[in-house]
């Protein structure tokens, strides 16, 4: 007779960099504890102000809150420092998490062949450029196999431990991380379901110089130069 298969599901810990975000951290953060709901799961959030503004207006008593120096690499190595779930799940503030995210990373998960990964891109707009936008995505992830940031990267925190985490420069910081880590041979799955991010850094800059700017900035990257160099060409509306 056939043993039924008992799938493992990860404790989590959704760690999310911030910087003036109080307008929606509460939202973001009630969002992760209602799709996680029966799951074991932390949420961390790490503010880039000295001050806390962000921390400062959550509401949630349960989810963890630290202050970081400013910089997502920083934030995200030291939300990771505090986490203790099996599972590391960096989420931008304005991005959300499909309904059965995490049973859906545990499924992959449990199949021992992954290290990490991350989901397609959605963005929260009828408009038809953004459709584009999201197939470009989708055709440049599945051709590289390196997703980037705002596709909710989650990697085993056991792993990230030995690599040592993001290094901690001023931009980039996911891109060199995903790449480090092809390089090294480790498989990187890409879940078919969307996460849903907000067009609000389209919208402010407009659609196509932002776009355009993006491709540029990652282009000269990986050619050799410097984020150091790149950041001073680059706009990051969370740090506004």
């Amino acid at each position: 007779m056939a043993i039924p298969f008992r799938m493992k599901m990860f404790s989590f810990s959704i760690i999310i960099p911030v910087l003036n975000e109080s307008s929606i951290i509460n939202h973001t953060v009630e969002h992760v504890y209602s799709i996680g709901s029966g799951s074991d799961i932390e949420v961390i959030v790490i503010d880039g102000d000295y001050e806390g503004k962000t921390i400062s207006v959550l509401r949630n008593k349960e989810a963890i809150k630290d202050i970081s120096p400013v910089g997502r690499g920083k934030q995200m190595n030291k939300g990771a420092s505090l986490a203790k779930g099996e599972i590391l799940l960096f989420l931008h503030t304005d991005t959300e998490l499909p309904e059965h995210a995490l049973r859906t990373i545990s499924s992959f998960m449990d199949r021992g062949h992954y290290a990490g990964g991350a989901f397609d891109l959605g963005i929260k707009s009828d408009r038809s450029v953004f459709r584009l936008i999201e197939k470009l995505v989708y055709i440049r992830t599945r051709l590289t196999r390196v997703p980037y940031g705002d596709q909710a990267i989650f990697i085993k925190k056991n792993y990230f431990d030995r690599m040592n985490g993001f290094k901690e420069i001023p931009l980039m910081e996911d891109l060199e991380f995903m790449r480090r880590m092809k390089r090294r041979g480790h498989k990187i799955c890409i879940i078919p379901q969307k996460v849903i991010t907000s067009p609000r850094r389209w919208e402010r800059e407009g659609v196509i110089g932002c776009t355009l700017r993006n491709w540029s900035l990652r282009s000269l990257y990986l050619l050799g130069v410097q984020p150091d160099k790149l950041v001073r060409f680059y706009y990051r509306d969370w740090e506004k």
